[in-house]
C-alpha cells in the first residue's frame, strides 16, 4: 500500500474517532452539570474541558472566560482550533475524499453528510437549544460510519490502518474523559464519597456508553471499580487496555510480525505500553494518583503515535492538526 494512502486512512479514522470523543467529552460535562445543581452556578464548571487539553493560554487569549457558550463553541465550531469537531471533521472528510477508491462509497457518503450537517446554518442554533441531542447525533453518525467500515470494507492492510488510528485515538480519549472527573473533584474534595460524587461517576459511565456493561460486571458505583473497568477491562471496547491491545494487533498485522522476539522499535514500544498497563491495577493507580497514571498513558500514546508516523508515513509531521499539548502528525 502507498504510504500516502495508508496515511490518509489512518488519519481519517483518527479524526473521526476524535470527533466522536470530543462530542462525548462535552456530553459528559452537560450530564454532570444537569445532575449536579451546585455546578450550574459555578463559574469554573467548564474550565476542566480546557485544562485537560492543555490549551488554557490559547483559549484565554481568544475567548477569555471559560463559560459554557465559549467552551462549547471552542470545542465544536472553532475552525481555527485544530482539535475542534469542525476542524477534525473537515480533516477526516479531506482524507476520506483522497482515498475514495479504497473505502466503501457508503462510508464516504456518511462522512460527507455529517460534514454538511455540521456546516449547516442551523447547527450552532441546535447545539445551543438541544445540546444533548446535537452531540448524540454526532456520536451516532460516527457509529454508523464505523459500522459501515466494519461490514463493507475488506479486512486487509487498509482496514488495519483504520483500526490503528481508531483505537490509538480512543485509548487517549478514554483517559481524557476519566481526567475530566479528576479535574472536577480537584477543587471540591468534600464531594468525594458523597451522593454528588456518585452522580458524577454515573454520568461518566453513561458518557462512555459503558453504564450498562459496567453494571453487568459490578453491582455498585465504586470509583475503584469504574477505573478498573475503563482502564483494565480486556473485553469492553472503550477500555484503555482493550484499545491498546487492538492497536498492538493492528501493528502486528500491518508489519507481518507476531508477539515474541520483536523486530523493530515500534514493536517494542507498543509491547512496553501494553505490558505497563496490564501490570498495573486499579488499587495501585488510585493510591499513587489517577491523574498521574493517565498523564503517563497519554504521554506514552503520543510517543507511540510519533513512532507510527516515522515507521509508516513521513519522517516529520506535516499536518497542522495538533495533538493535545504537542504538535501532532
Amino acid at each position: 500500500m502507498l504510504s500516502r494512502v495508508a496515511n490518509s486512512i489512518y488519519w481519517m479514522s483518527r479524526y473521526l474517532e476524535r470527533v466522536e470523543n470530543t462530542a462525548r467529552l462535552i456530553d459528559t460535562q452537560l450530564n454532570m452539570i444537569l445532575d449536579l445543581p451546585p455546578m450550574r452556578d459555578d463559574p469554573h464548571a467548564w474550565r476542566p474541558l480546557i485544562s485537560i487539553t492543555g490549551d488554557e493560554e490559547y483559549f484565554k487569549e481568544r475567548y477569555g472566560d471559560p463559560t459554557r457558550e465559549n467552551v462549547i463553541h471552542f470545542h465544536t465550531f472553532d475552525g481555527k482550533y485544530g482539535n475542534s469537531i469542525n476542524s477534525c471533521l473537515t480533516a477526516a472528510r479531506e482524507n476520506a475524499r483522497s482515498v475514495r477508491e479504497v473505502i466503501p462509497s457508503e462510508m464516504w457518503e456518511q462522512i460527507n453528510r455529517l460534514y454538511i450537517n455540521l456546516k449547516g446554518t442551523g447547527a450552532s442554533k441546535k447545539a445551543a437549544k438541544e445540546p444533548h441531542q446535537f452531540y448524540t447525533d454526532i456520536k451516532m453518525a460516527c457509529h454508523l460510519i464505523s459500522g459501515i467500515g466494519y461490514s463493507a470494507m475488506s479486512h486487509g492492510e487498509a482496514w488495519y490502518f483504520a483500526q490503528l488510528g481508531k483505537f490509538l485515538e480512543r485509548a487517549d480519549k478514554t483517559s481524557r474523559i476519566l481526567d475530566v472527573k479528576y479535574f472536577i473533584i480537584l477543587p471540591r474534595l468534600d464531594y468525594i464519597g458523597s451522593t454528588l460524587d456518585n452522580v458524577q461517576w454515573t454520568a461518566l459511565l453513561k458518557s462512555t456508553s459503558s453504564f450498562e456493561m459496567y453494571r453487568k460486571k459490578f453491582n455498585q458505583i465504586s470509583p475503584q471499580n469504574i477505573v478498573s473497568f475503563l482502564v483494565f477491562d480486556k473485553e469492553f471496547p472503550r477500555s484503555i487496555l482493550y484499545c491498546v491491545m487492538q492497536t498492538e494487533k493492528a501493528i502486528f498485522k500491518i508489519m507481518g510480525t507476531t508477539p515474541g522476539p520483536y523486530k523493530s522499535d515500534l514493536d517494542q514500544e507498543i509491547e512496553k505500553i501494553s505490558s505497563k498497563i496490564a501490570r498495573s491495577s486499579a488499587n495501585e493507580i488510585m493510591i499513587d494518583g489517577l491523574h498521574n497514571f493517565l498523564d503517563d498513558v497519554q504521554s506514552d500514546l503520543n510517543g507511540l503515535g510519533n513512532k507510527i508516523f516515522e515507521n509508516f508515513f513521513e519522517p516529520k509531521p506535516i499536518s497542522n492538526i495538533r495533538s493535545y499539548g504537542s504538535q501532532a502528525q
